[in-house]
């Protein structure tokens, strides 16, 4: 199967931003399984931190809180397919449509599925507390479509602004926030402006600006001195994901903190753009991985807090189990967090089977019309898809089709 992938994948694709992608997604999936702790008190479920209890555990934050790499790439791919789009004459709308149609039919499908979930807790006599708690983290995946989609929709707009422009509207809003006694509901500017500023670089990569080296170094060093300056001198969180209870989350919304941080996060993933083309044209299997991991790439975001909780909701009868439903307040939570983890894998892959039709009904429309366009760069091209006959196995057929189209 891997050498059918690495075969049907085209010789112009950059391997290094599927790769990107993978990573962030999968730096987002494991850090809210090993930071989100659903505590069984009661009869009711609350949501809780190890990061409360055990504030030097924050560098866990620092690995797994990915998310400027997935807004890097997202505004790479979004400007290189509307020139790609506009080249072959594709109109603004039909472009977006299909785009904001990949990200919310997924979504769609879970907003179903826990409304119908909710309404039989709250009809079978659940605490509405407990109900409250699983659907708000069962949801918060939906407030990066929402951001994401409205970036998406202003890319016409984006694809020449500088990432100085919202670096500078995070900077300011945090001054008066902070600085000068402002109101606090200022800081929720920063939800587009934080985020604008990794989308934005993703922009320059497309226009040949990032090209270099000496520009990744620059933005993964000044970038990590200027969120070390801000934590230490400033009184920053050192955690660049929320903790429950906190005055100040570096996340809800972005503080300058988390851009500093994640222009340190995005440097590096421009220095490793090499390393990986080459490990990904190397290591076939690799690629392969990688591949499959990005044709599920939103169904895996959107419900994998739904099997973290399933897990927890299933072993609930067991009575409190360490690192699931006890208070994450020492290392022992943590160890037995670990041990959790593939059982919360394992949940995610039976969601995935059950909800990654979702994702994939508007590519096997296109397979039934047998090609599939791939996009990589400004360029767009046909790649011819083998009937499932000429593949064995559906998976296999699946993927080595499917890797030349997404963007």
């Amino acid at each position: 199967m891997a050498a059918r992938i690495d075969a049907a994948t085209p010789a112009d694709r950059d391997r290094a931003v599927d790769a990107l992608r993978a990573f962030a997604i999968l730096g987002v999936v494991l850090g809210h399984w090993l930071v989100t702790a659903l505590v069984a008190e009661g009869g009711t479920l609350r949501t809780d931190s190890p990061l409360r209890s055990l504030p030097w555990l924050a560098p866990v934050s620092w690995v797994f809180q990915t998310l400027a790499v997935f807004f890097l790439v997202g505004g790479h791919t979004a400007t290189a397919g509307l020139a790609s789009a506009q080249a072959r004459g594709v109109p603004y709308r039909r472009w977006l449509a299909a785009r904001l149609t990949r990200l919310w039919r997924p979504a769609a499908a879970m907003l179903a599925l826990w409304a119908v979930v909710a309404a039989l807790l709250l009809a079978t006599g659940a605490e509405f507390t407990t109900v409250r708690t699983l659907v708000k983290l069962a949801l918060s995946p939906l407030w990066f479509l929402l951001v994401f989609a409205g970036l998406t929709a202003a890319t016409p707009l984006l694809t020449r602004l500088s990432p100085l422009w919202p670096l500078a509207v995070v900077l300011h809003v945090d001054l008066v926030r902070f600085g000068l006694g402002g109101p606090s509901w200022l800081g929720w500017v920063n939800v587009a402006a934080g985020w604008l500023v990794p989308y934005t670089l993703g922009a320059a990569w497309t226009r040949g600006e990032l090209e270099g080296r000496r520009a990744g170094w620059a933005l993964l060093a000044g970038g990590a001195v200027a969120a070390a300056v801000l934590v230490a001198g400033a009184g920053y969180p050192a955690s660049m994901v929320g903790v429950p209870g906190a005055e100040v989350s570096n996340l809800d919304p972005p503080t300058l903190a988390a851009v500093a941080f994640g222009l340190a996060q995005c440097g590096g993933a421009l220095l490793l753009r090499g390393p990986l083309r080459r490990a990904m044209r190397r290591r076939p299997v690799v690629w392969a991985g990688v591949a499959v991991a990005n044709l599920s790439a939103m169904t895996v975001f959107l419900w994998h807090q739904t099997a973290l909780m399933a897990t927890t909701a299933a072993a609930l009868p067991a009575g409190p189990l360490p690192g699931l439903h006890t208070r994450p307040d020492d290392l022992r939570w943590v160890a037995a967090r670990l041990v959790w983890l593939p059982l919360f894998a394992l949940g995610l892959v039976m969601c995935r089977s059950a909800f990654h039709g979702f994702e994939s009904r508007g590519r096997r429309e296109r397979r039934g019309r047998g090609v599939l366009r791939g996009r990589t760069g400004g360029d767009s091209r046909v790649v011819r898809v083998r009937r499932p006959a000429e593949v064995t196995g559906g998976g296999s057929a699946t993927a080595a089709g499917e890797v030349g189209r997404r963007a």
